[in-house]
């Protein structure tokens, strides 16, 4: 376990407990299974963080892939098995891509250990390049199609939008960053870190591509869960951005951004499930003035989105600050300009989504709407707080971080 593998197995624990907390209250049978294939969705997981070659990363990406498909269509509602079968079926063709990258790296290297692969590229020792440039091209498909960047996010939203509260927590909050991004960041640490800086640019573009188109779906969206399936597009666009910015202070505004995303994502996910038991409906439309009603859900909600559009001195600030720097360095003030207006637009949706259910006058037929209790608050207090003291304390981190030389 190094410090990368050992920030995302927090995550995953952190994630995970407040999936299990929001699920408090589901019916016995539907817990039980939930329960189960989520155990098996922890075990994917750990494995893809845990793993030193490349094959065994494929092997519990799909463990992670099946379990997911199961928890999303748990209801077996039509809606819940569409979201499935949509991301069923793009899983199986990123798979295929990937599977083919790694047959043209074995070829060459006759090993997928990470160590081998990176010994390697780094001599440039490939008989056939062309084979190299062909797996990473498929590697880049494939795990761009897992991670939901744009333009292969077409089930992303449909995923998150139909899965139960619980489910849409965990996919949100890990599922997907541990599915793609976690490997493309591993791909960037530890074989293209000062090498093959056309593949950088590539996973730049991608970055950036995601960053403003997710965005700018996300205001459009009239649904709570939507809204957060497209901010997710555009918040893991800033994570492969740093990661292929081809410098340690771009990887480290990566992996900090992975955990913050980790963070205030899972919270935003849990006061959607709140709204959703307490009102029976996630369309903005039909909410507004839940502020008086459920204040915890409330004000969790706008530190998570402060923290989500990068405001300091919350947790979303330093990680998108070290990020923006790094594009400065690596691609230029318009890399590091489109990165920061972003932000604006991140600030945008928010707004809106925050006046839509939260602010203005009370609707008649929320009136009696009360606050969610038990686990699904316990969770919106509890990643709150690790939001605003991680963010107080980044400058303790940074000079941590400066001293080993790091930064």
């Amino acid at each position: 376990v190094d410090a990368i593998s050992a920030i995302v197995l927090f995550c995953i624990g952190m994630v995970t407990a407040a999936s299990f907390l929001t699920a408090a209250g589901m019916r016995e049978e539907k817990m039980f299974n939930y329960t189960n294939v989520m155990l098996i969705l922890v075990l994917g997981m750990s494995g893809i963080a845990l793993v030193t070659d490349l094959f065994s990363l494929y092997v519990f990406l799909e463990i992670t892939g099946i379990a997911s498909f199961v928890l999303i269509a748990l209801h077996r509602d039509i809606i819940g098995l569409e979201g499935s079968f949509k991301y069923l079926v793009m899983s199986a063709v990123a798979s295929a891509f990937i599977l083919a990258g790694l047959s043209f790296i074995y070829m060459e290297t006759g090993s997928l250990r990470y160590d081998a692969v990176a010994e390697m590229l780094a001599g440039n020792t490939a008989a056939e390049p062309m084979l190299i440039w062909l797996a990473f091209l498929f590697l880049i498909a494939g795990f761009s199609i897992k991670s939901g960047i744009v333009p292969f996010h077409g089930w992303l939203p449909d995923a998150y939008q139909s899965a139960p509260a619980p489910v849409s927590v965990v996919l949100g909050g890990i599922v997907t960053k541990m599915a793609g991004v976690y490997a493309i960041i591993r791909i960037m640490s530890d074989f293209l870190l000062g090498t093959y800086s056309v593949i950088n640019l590539a996973f730049m573009l991608l970055g950036l591509l995601s960053i403003v188109m997710g965005a700018l779906a996300a205001i459009a969206q009239g649904d709570f869960k939507r809204i957060l399936a497209y901010s997710s597009i555009s918040q893991i666009g800033y994570i492969v951005l740093g990661a292929s910015t081809d410098s340690m202070i771009g990887l480290i505004g990566a992996v900090l951004h992975f955990f913050n995303h980790a963070t205030f994502k899972t919270t935003l996910f849990v006061n959607s499930a709140a709204v959703e038991r307490q009102t029976g409906t996630t369309e903005i439309e039909r909410l507004g003035g839940l502020q008086k009603q459920m204040p915890v859900t409330g004000v969790s909600s706008v530190l998570a989105f402060l923290s989500t559009a990068g405001i300091p001195p919350l947790a979303g600030f330093w990680s998108k600050l070290l990020i923006i720097i790094a594009a400065w360095q690596a691609g230029g003030p318009l890399i590091a300009g489109i990165a920061l207006v972003a932000s604006i637009l991140t600030a945008a949706y928010f707004l809106r989504l925050q006046r839509k259910v939260f602010f203005g006058p009370v609707e008649e037929h929320l009136s009696t709407v009360k606050e969610a209790r038990g686990g699904i608050a316990v969770s919106a207090v509890a990643l709150s707080a690790v939001t605003v003291v991680v963010g107080l304390l980044f400058p303790v981190l940074l000079q941590i971080l400066q001293v080993q030389g790091l930064l």
